[in-house]
């Protein structure tokens, strides 16, 4: 398993959280302590996020998976 980079930034104009790429095209997130109220009020909610997340791109998956069978069908 790949280890997750953070980043800890303190910038009025971004969101809280951001979930990036950093240059080897691997996940990154971003923490903003610009927010660092909300994201303490917050953590659990944002912890527990992780497999909503997750649920959600596999449905993506899915989608583009079932989308791409469909058109090899097709040709």
């Amino acid at each position: 398993m790949t280890e997750m980079e953070f980043r800890l930034v303190n910038d009025e104009e971004m969101p809280p959280v951001v979930i990036t790429m950093n240059d080897r095209d691997e996940p990154k997130v971003v923490l903003n302590a610009h927010h660092k109220i909300w994201l303490c009020l917050h953590r659990k909610e944002i912890a527990g996020s992780a497999e909503a997340l997750f649920g959600k791109i596999d449905q993506i998956l899915t989608g583009f998976l079932t989308e791409q069978r469909n058109n090899e069908e097709m040709e």
